[in-house]
């Protein structure tokens, strides 16, 4: 719902924050221990350092970035630690392989919806948590000048 207001371009660095926000979001409400707000404003703080056009000039997608930012934050990581640390890092690579396996162009809202569903499955198999996953139909298609069709995995197809 978020990637339909009006703030949420069809490609942009507010996926950056948005992909862990939902996750965190979603995490409380599966029971999740911690305290959301706190854990909100430190995504945004997080969120929105990683620039636009990472995926393409870093090799790394904000999307899947902002997933191992999630498990950094309801881990407690830092540089210090060490599980936590590895944690974060595993989590922002599954959701980045995910991201991979498509190919380009970039879509900001394909790559945070395979991300998303990335760490509900990781959060799943680490933390014993299991946030709800619903099935995922793109309906922005037709304002991505970049789409790509039937490469998509969420691209609604006529049965």
């Amino acid at each position: 719902m978020m990637m339909a207001e009006p703030f949420c371009h069809m490609h942009g660095p507010e996926h950056h924050v948005m992909v862990g926000s939902a996750l965190l979001t979603a995490y409380k409400n599966a029971g999740g221990d911690i305290n959301l707000n706190a854990a909100l404003v430190e995504m945004m703080n997080r969120g929105r350092s990683v620039p636009g056009g990472a995926c393409g000039f870093w090799g790394a997608c904000g999307a899947g970035i902002s997933t191992g930012i999630f498990v950094s934050i309801i881990t407690k990581a830092s540089p210090l630690t060490q599980e936590s640390w590895g944690l974060s890092n595993l989590m922002t690579s599954k959701a980045l392989g995910e991201i991979g396996k498509i190919g380009g162009p970039r879509c900001c809202k394909r790559d945070s919806y395979l991300a998303i569903l990335s760490a509900i499955d990781f959060v799943k198999e680490h933390f014993g948590i299991e946030m709800e996953k619903n099935k995922v139909v793109c309906i922005h298609s037709d304002i991505n000048n970049q789409c790509i069709g039937s490469r998509c995995p969420f691209v609604q197809r006529a049965e």
